[in-house]
């Protein structure tokens, strides 16, 4: 199987205007308009896709209609975490029935276990499936860090390839890149940084919203063309800084419908920007230099 490179975009799950039930057809209509911005990978029930708020069946039935829709035009993850291994284990040999090139995994994340116990868990689920696995270290959320020494370590067991770091620190970015493994940068502030860094990919969350700019961004980096990618990223940045800083899933789903998608608002308790907030974003997105839709 090939390397992953390049955009990863962690989809938005879209939802009815009641948040009961899943948009299907806004789900299909909104990986259409990343298939067309040239995404390279795109990944089903990450954090950006709401995947906490989510039944398994619920995260079941979208991983199989994405896998369904990605295949033959864009490379496929799923994220597969749970708190338990055995779980965890279910989850991700589903996703490999579904077509999933890569498997994405949290450590457990309520009441966790050691570092230890951390590591024992990913060897488990490394040896019950065949998928190459993404470490997924998000420790502002899980309050586990998988640090440098324990990526090093965790790269020893065979299919353990690839950690998405969102911690935010391009220190730890770098730190990651010297040890060899295969780093996803998944702090939205960052990510032309990170390539200038060594980091050869990145989920983004935020591309959700400017999927066209995150793939232009990507090619000139790769093409070299530091300068026209930093004129770029300047464009960019004001709206990942105001993710970063605001209710993340709220503010990325606001700004994608300000763009013109139709991903609708997050599933409560999640709530809905506020008008004085959607102003601080629409000022934000007015760097882009594109129009925006009426409402959020």
């Amino acid at each position: 199987m090939s390397d992953l490179k390049g955009i990863c975009v962690p989809i938005c799950t879209p939802f009815d205007k009641s948040g009961d039930r899943i948009d299907e057809g806004a789900l299909a209509a909104h990986v259409d308009s990343l298939l067309d911005a040239g995404v390279h990978i795109i990944l089903s029930c990450g954090g950006t896709g709401e995947f906490a708020y989510l039944t398994e069946e619920e995260r079941r039935r979208i991983h199989t209609l994405v896998g369904k829709q990605v295949r033959g035009k864009a490379r496929f993850v799923v994220q597969s975490s749970a708190i338990s291994t055995r779980d965890t284990i279910e989850n991700a040999k589903f996703a490999e029935s579904v077509g999933a090139e890569a498997i994405m995994v949290l450590p457990p994340y309520f009441e966790g276990p050691t570092m230890d116990g951390v590591m024992w868990h990913y060897e488990h689920v490394a040896r019950a499936i065949k998928t190459p696995i993404i470490i997924y270290n998000i420790p502002q959320h899980t309050n586990r860090d998988v640090t440098p020494e324990l990526f090093a370590r965790l790269l020893k067991i065979e299919n353990i390839q690839y950690i998405k770091d969102s911690k935010g620190d391009l220190t730890r970015i770098q730190q990651l890149v010297a040890t060899g493994g295969k780093v996803f940068n998944g702090g939205d502030t960052l990510m032309f940084p990170a390539l200038m860094g060594g980091c050869e990919r990145v989920i983004w969350g935020g591309a959700n919203a400017v999927p066209r700019e995150a793939v232009q961004l990507y090619e000139l980096f790769a093409a070299g063309k530091l300068a026209e990618a930093a004129a770029l990223w300047k464009r960019l940045l004001p709206a990942q800084i105001f993710f970063w800083t605001h209710d993340y899933n709220s503010a990325v789903k606001a700004a994608t419908n300000l763009l013109g998608g139709k991903v609708g608002i997050c599933r409560k308790p999640a709530l809905p920007l506020t008008d004085a907030e959607l102003a601080e974003l629409r000022q934000a997105l007015s760097a882009l230099g594109r129009p925006l839709a009426s409402a959020a």
